[in-house]
């Protein structure tokens, strides 16, 4: 099935972050052509308002709430004309929009250098992309949503790739992660093998399924235009057998990809490698 991108160029830190310039980093470095792929468009989901809501501790609540309606709204009507999108960010934050869109029965498949567990009171910065995870499992601030309880059951999310932290912080958010979830952290992943778990997942499921790849997952001494890079990551190799029968499964909806900041990368020489790695895992 042919991809249709879709850009989401959602900043949760309202700051006009790099993340905001992904999308449009990725089409200049020949996204589309080297898939290649439909053109979507571009969702109205930038959140502009810095401001910590006092009540949720989510940022630009508000306009985040409004972003993942808009989000959606565009991808259930893709899925429901049969496409696949493909979902660029932007940042992390675009999940609960886009889970807001998948059915009941629908499985995450998340690659993540972090849990993304976070909730209003846990997180330092307020940043949706702190609690993604958390929100769509309904474990975060419903406010993100609108929406009270979990987008996706818990037993049918899949976390993978993160690493863990000695900051308290990230002890914290360990200790909040939902045990339903299923976790495999890098060093286990690798342990097993990127492929062999790739194809476990793909075929061992039932159901319809969602790919979100938050790019902090790659190593930084692969890609360090992220804005959170953890040490200890998947390198491109790594990333590329993970994510290739995932990717190509039949059952699978669509994907999001999230966390290049372009402000890292002024030469767009990182924005090239991620073409060429998506256009390697999603082409024919």
């Amino acid at each position: 099935m042919r991809w249709v991108v879709v850009d989401a160029p959602l900043d949760s830190s309202g700051a006009g972050r790099g993340e905001q310039r992904a999308p449009a980093a990725l089409r200049r470095a020949g996204l589309l052509a080297a898939l290649p792929a439909d053109d979507g468009g571009q969702i109205d989901a930038m959140v502009g308002d810095p401001t910590r809501d006092p009540a949720s501790g989510l940022i630009g609540a508000a306009a985040a709430r409004r972003a993942g309606a808009a989000i959606a709204a565009r991808v259930g009507e893709l899925l429901a004309a049969g496409r696949r999108p493909l979902v660029l960010g932007g940042d992390c934050a675009i999940l609960p929009g886009i889970c807001l869109a998948l059915p009941p029965d629908s499985e995450l498949w998340f690659v993540d250098g972090h849990p993304d567990f976070l909730d209003g009171t846990t997180s330092e910065t307020g940043e949706g992309a702190d609690m993604d995870l958390s929100v769509v499992t309904g474990h975060g601030p419903a406010v993100a949503v609108g929406v009270d309880g979990a987008l996706v059951d818990p037993a049918r999310v899949h976390l993978l790739g993160h690493r863990p932290s000695t900051e308290e912080t990230s002890r914290v958010e360990a200790a909040r992660v939902d045990p339903r979830i299923h976790q495999l952290p890098a060093a286990e992943l690798l342990r097993r093998g990127p492929g062999a778990v790739g194809v476990e997942l793909a075929d061992g499921g039932d159901g319809p399924a969602w790919l979100h790849l938050d790019l902090d997952a790659v190593d930084p001494r692969d890609l360090p235009a992220v804005t959170y890079p953890e040490p200890d990551g998947l390198r491109w190799p790594d990333l590329v057998a993970l994510v290739t029968p995932l990717a190509r499964a039949g059952r699978l909806l669509g994907m999001s990809v999230a966390d290049l900041n372009a402000d890292e990368d002024p030469d767009g020489r990182h924005a090239r490698r991620v073409v060429e790695v998506l256009a390697e895992v999603l082409g024919p």
